[in-house]
């Protein structure tokens, strides 16, 4: 399987509490819900939960999932809910047992050994939705094989961003690019390796 990341950020590169004011308000954060999907964006995110044959999470995203879309009523025409309540889920903590959400497996050992055993199984894509640290983790550790960004038109101003101020430097791979109606860019990255930088006249 193709590990692929999805995020949902602002252009001030901020990912923390798209979905709403109390989803994540670690840090006193209190700006949340500012992503507001059109028509065109709610669809392409449906076609990315459709290629799905398993989910990754970090322990922050797993919980608000398992909150939410795994307690929510089978609206019998969502493909996001279909994937997130009918597919196999992991989970990376040291703190989860016991998983409320059916489906799951914890993740607590060797997780790059575990990630890449979970890449070597036949299928198409295991996703990874929000979860910041992990996503943060999985890039450093050349696990990431494609990212999708939600870039929305707006700067939030504070709140955890999606890269650190400082970090590793990486190059990226345009694969596909577009805007919608309401101005969200939605854009697919494919590692590639080291930036070339260039070299000062001397």
């Amino acid at each position: 399987m193709k590990l692929t990341t999805t995020t949902q950020v602002s252009v001030d590169g901020v990912m923390q509490g798209p979905g709403g004011p109390e989803e994540d308000e670690r840090g006193r954060f209190e700006r949340g819900g500012w992503a507001h999907f059109d028509n065109e964006a709610s669809t392409v995110m449906d076609g990315i939960y459709q290629r799905a044959d398993a989910f990754l999470f970090g322990r922050r995203t797993y919980e608000i999932f398992a909150g939410s879309w795994g307690t929510w009523a089978d609206p019998g025409d969502s493909p996001i809910w279909t994937a997130l309540n009918t597919l196999p889920k992991c989970v990376a903590s040291t703190t989860i047992t016991d998983p409320p959400w059916t489906n799951t497996t914890v993740l607590s050992g060797d997780v790059a050994a575990a990630v890449g055993e979970l890449k070597a199984k036949p299928g198409r894509e295991l996703q990874v939705h929000g979860s910041s640290a992990l996503f943060r983790w999985l890039l450093d550790n050349d696990l990431v094989d494609e990212m999708n960004l939600f870039i929305f038109p707006v700067v939030v101003g504070q709140g955890t961003r999606l890269f650190p101020d400082t970090g590793r430097d990486r190059a990226l791979e345009l694969v596909e690019s577009r805007a919608t109606p309401s101005g969200i860019a939605i854009q697919v990255y494919r590692p590639a390796g080291r930036p070339q930088y260039a070299i000062a006249n001397m």
